[in-house]
């Protein structure tokens, strides 16, 4: 499912986050990835997310070749991935229901699934009688819990949490740690990066552990347990080479794309005419895909303080209508 090939990330000269990353991850597997502060656990998360690019190498999930993603299709692909950050990022202005509904509403799916999949969620990780509270109202373990069924609601082929457990006394965390162990069951796989010894040797799984930007480790077993890193078997890339031969083709043979206002989606209707052209630049033509931006992203369109600025209230209105 998820294939890392002689990854390397480097700042400048001086730094080098990731090096020579060999590693894949099976559907259905259940693994931590473990290693001190620096070790590049993070890097390789953003990564993944597409949030930033390697320096050499290449990140495949199934057929797609993350680097190599159009813009206009990020926002499809970062929907197969569940991430729980470590901050955790609920609204502070929704209740947990609100915020789990919110990430379908995004999605678009009608007012019956919405309650349906909220509720499903709720119970699945015990937080039914919490549903009308705010973030600040619950515990850490509440809000981990909150954030985990919030990451779900997408039904993702692939959930990542970073340091789950990292703020928990023990009683929460093995709850966490629980529920993820009933998602991984149900189906999804599941990769947790953590410090947390206790969580990883009750798993007693595959445990990838990193240490200066480099996979030192890769076996079955404890926290402290080591083997060789594993040596993936080669992969098998013809779909993605021959779905770049058909896109290359494609933009030959198609023209400039349009920036004309009739391309342009209803929910980017009254912004900016600076702003919108810089979005129609990079493809980016729906407000599904400006919600997916990252701050890497914003960077790379080279938007003025004022045009930020501009673009967060444009964006803060249209999410004030939609909660109407």
């Amino acid at each position: 499912m998820l294939f890392f090939d002689k990854v390397t990330k480097k700042y400048n000269d001086d730094i080098t986050a990731l090096e020579d990353v060999l590693f894949s991850i099976e559907r259905g597997e259940f693994s931590f990835l473990v290693g001190p502060s620096g070790a590049g656990k993070t890097t390789l998360l953003r990564l993944l997310i597409r949030e930033e690019l390697p320096s050499s190498g290449s990140i495949f999930f199934d057929d797609i070749e993350v680097p190599k993603l159009p813009r206009k299709l990020l926002p499809t692909y970062r929907q197969r991935l569940g991430v729980v950050f470590q901050d955790i990022k609920l609204l502070p202005s929704k209740t947990l229901e609100e915020n789990i509904a919110f990430a379908l509403e995004i999605l678009g799916k009608d007012d019956k699934e919405i309650k349906e999949t909220t509720d499903y969620l709720l119970e699945l990780v015990k937080l039914q009688d919490r549903r009308k509270l705010f973030p600040e109202q619950l515990s850490g373990g509440e809000q981990q819990r909150g954030a985990i069924a919030r990451a779900l609601a997408n039904s993702p082929d692939l959930l990542v949490a970073d340091e789950p457990t990292g703020n928990l006394d023990p009683d929460s965390g093995l709850a966490v740690l629980n529920i993820l162990k009933d998602i991984n069951k149900a189906g999804t796989t599941v990769l947790v990066i953590s410090h947390d010894r206790d969580i990883v040797n009750q798993m007693k799984t595959r445990v990838i552990r990193m240490i200066g930007g480099k996979i030192v480790s890769d076996t079955k077993g404890d926290y402290d347990s080591v083997g060789e890193p594993q040596t993936p078997p080669k992969r098998n890339v013809v779909k993605t080479e021959q779905k770049e031969e058909k896109d290359s083709k494609e933009k030959k043979e198609k023209k400039k794309p349009k920036k004309k206002e009739q391309d342009v989606h209803e929910s980017l209707k009254g912004l900016n005419k600076k702003i919108l052209e810089k979005l129609l630049t990079a493809e980016i033509k729906d407000m599904d895909l400006v919600l997916n931006l990252t701050e890497s992203d914003l960077e790379n369109l080279k938007l003025t303080k004022g045009e930020r600025k501009s673009l967060e209230k444009f964006v803060k209105q249209y999410l004030n209508k939609l909660e109407k």
